[in-house]
This record gives C-alpha cells, sequence and structure tokens, in this order.
C-alpha cells in the first residue's frame, strides 16, 4: 500500500484512537487493511501453527484446507505417486490444497524417514488417516511420535473409533453411510461422511492444540455421523416419520418442469402456506403443485415468505 510500507509513521483514519495511545506494530491490525491478504494473515487465530499432514483422501485434505483457512502453516507429505484424490477429481484437489506445501517423499524409506523427522521438529501437529498397522510401520503413531517430540500433538482419523478392532476394517464413505443405515437407492450426491469427518477432525485439532504437548485425539468416519443418525433413531425423519413423508407440507413434489422441496414446518409457515394455496390445512400438495413450473412456484413463495425452492438436479 503506498505511503505504509517501510514507514513507522502511522496513517491517520477516524475510527481510530489518537496516534500517541497506539504502539508501534509491524502490520496494521484494524479493519480498513483486513482485505489485503499479506497483512490479514497475522490477524487469523492459527497463524502461529505449522501442521504437517499425511493425511490422503479427502477427511484429511479437508481438515487441512480448514486448519489452513485459519491461518495455520500446513505442509502435506504425500507419497510419491501423489493424492489419489488428485486422480479421482483434480479440481477438487486443487480446491482443497491451495495455499498448502506439497512434499512428495517416500516415507517408507530410510531417506523418507529422515525427511519427515525434520518436517515434524518444528511442528505443532500431525495429522494421519492411514490405519493403525501403516502408521506404526511408519512409525509415525502416536505413542512412536510423541516418545521422541515433546513439541508435537498428534490427531489421526479412523474408520471407526468406537469398535474394538474396527480401525483396521477397510471401508469408504460409501460403506460408513450404508453402515449408519443413511443410504438410500441411490448413490449420495456428496461425501457426507468423509466431509462431516473432515469438520470434525478440524474442530478436534483446535480442541487439541489447547491441550499440553504430547497430546493425542482420534476421530472416527463413522462415529461422526452420530449426529446425523440420532434424527432417524428417535424417529424423526425415515419413511412414514414425520419429516420422512407423514407431513405434506415438508417434502418434494414434481411441478410442470422439475422438482421442488418445501419445508413449511412451523406453524406460521404452515398455516400461511394452506390459506395462499386456498386448501384445508394438512390436505394433499402433490396435484396442486404440478399446475406450475418450478421457478413460477419458487417467485410465488419468495412474495408470501414461505420456505420453498427450486431443486437443483
Amino acid at each position: 500500500m503506498p505511503g505504509w510500507a517501510g514507514h513507522r509513521s502511522r496513517p491517520t483514519h477516524p475510527c481510530w484512537p489518537a496516534r500517541r495511545q497506539l504502539p508501534y506494530l509491524p502490520y496494521p491490525p484494524y479493519p480498513p487493511y483486513l482485505p489485503y491478504l499479506p497483512y490479514r494473515k497475522f490477524m487469523l487465530p492459527l497463524h502461529d501453527v505449522r501442521v504437517v499432514t499425511i493425511a490422503l483422501n479427502a477427511p484429511g485434505p479437508v481438515a487441512a484446507a480448514r486448519l489452513r483457512e485459519a491461518g495455520a502453516a500446513v505442509t502435506k507429505v504425500e507419497p510419491p505417486g501423489g493424492d489419489p484424490l488428485e486422480g479421482y477429481c483434480a479440481g477438487w484437489y486443487r480446491e482443497l490444497h491451495d495455499g498448502l506445501t506439497i512434499r512428495r517423499i517416500d516415507l517408507k524409506s530410510a531417506g523418507g524417514q529422515a525427511q519427515i523427522q525434520e518436517l515434524l521438529a518444528p511442528a505443532d501437529l500431525l495429522l494421519a488417516s492411514q490405519r493403525p498397522s501403516a502408521l506404526k510401520r511408519l512409525r509415525l503413531d502416536a505413542d512412536t511420535v510423541l516418545s521422541s517430540d515433546s513439541r508435537l500433538n498428534h490427531l489421526r482419523c479412523l474408520n471407526i473409533v468406537g469398535e474394538l478392532g474396527a480401525p483396521e476394517t477397510p471401508g469408504h464413505d460409501l460403506t460408513y453411510l450404508a453402515k449408519a443405515g443413511l443410504l438410500g437407492r441411490e448413490i449420495p450426491r456428496s461425501l457426507f461422511a468423509d466431509v462431516l469427518a473432515g469438520e470434525h477432525a478440524f474442530a478436534t485439532a483446535l480442541l487439541l492444540l489447547r491441550q499440553p504437548p504430547g497430546s493425542s485425539a482420534q476421530v472416527g468416519l463413522y462415529d461422526t455421523l452420530a449426529p446425523l443418525v440420532g434424527a432417524r433413531t428417535h424417529g424423526l425423519t425415515g419413511p412414514g416419520n414425520m419429516l420422512g413423508g407423514a407431513l405434506p407440507a415438508y417434502g418434494v413434489y414434481d411441478t410442470l418442469d422439475g422438482r421442488i422441496a418445501v419445508a413449511a414446518l412451523e406453524t406460521h409457515f404452515h398455516t400461511r402456506l394452506y390459506e395462499e394455496l386456498s386448501l384445508t390445512a394438512g390436505a394433499d400438495l402433490t396435484a396442486i403443485f404440478r399446475t406450475r413450473s418450478s421457478s413460477e412456484w419458487e417467485r410465488w413463495a419468495a412474495t408470501r415468505d414461505l420456505p420453498l425452492t427450486v431443486v437443483v438436479d
């Protein structure tokens, strides 16, 4: 920014206290400078945290991206062949790894072991997603790593935490959803278990960074589905339940050219929906929603403050 770099005098701003009340800082700490990323990074909560991740596929990179967004310096170590996610979906891989430092190292070799130890020396957190037996062979399991590094914390993403022997059982997003009873007859449109596990790992990392150095934690990909399973277990969702088709004002309907989603759950929405449609409360809505296009219904709902939107296919 003109007039700032290299000068100890601070520019004036009507929102700032008088100059004599402000200690000199090497970067501008106030809101007018937030859009300038070189300065903004100093204000992010994890700007002084160093993370090394060897976690591959989706959950680990999701967590690493969130840590990087919070200001952490993240170094990703991939095998010589790279992360399989890059081959599956190069665009998403690039999005998740924007701002990360990528190193390709053969951790099975003596030279690779020396390189990873060099990376871990100044690090605050190691994030891993390999099975326990694989981590042990690489000497990157929590017991081995933490016994030789008093500064580091260790976070593992596992398949299942809560069942004996289950962390070694192979699995992916699809099998976790199936086991949890969340899989319908179609392939899911997103990697719900993987992404939720990545967010859970990020939250766990934040908690772990507040623990004494040498602490460890683990996140189970299947276990992170528990909040999603609760609604079904207790009869709120699922076929025939209130939010599983039993309430006409909460559902998906065909229109002249597509589908709409209606969620008139609260009493005031429910009452207004039926009044505006001139129907008896609780009546079936299938026939009336077939009389207009999806966009027409969306505009109709917007003018009446009703929760209705076009289903994007």
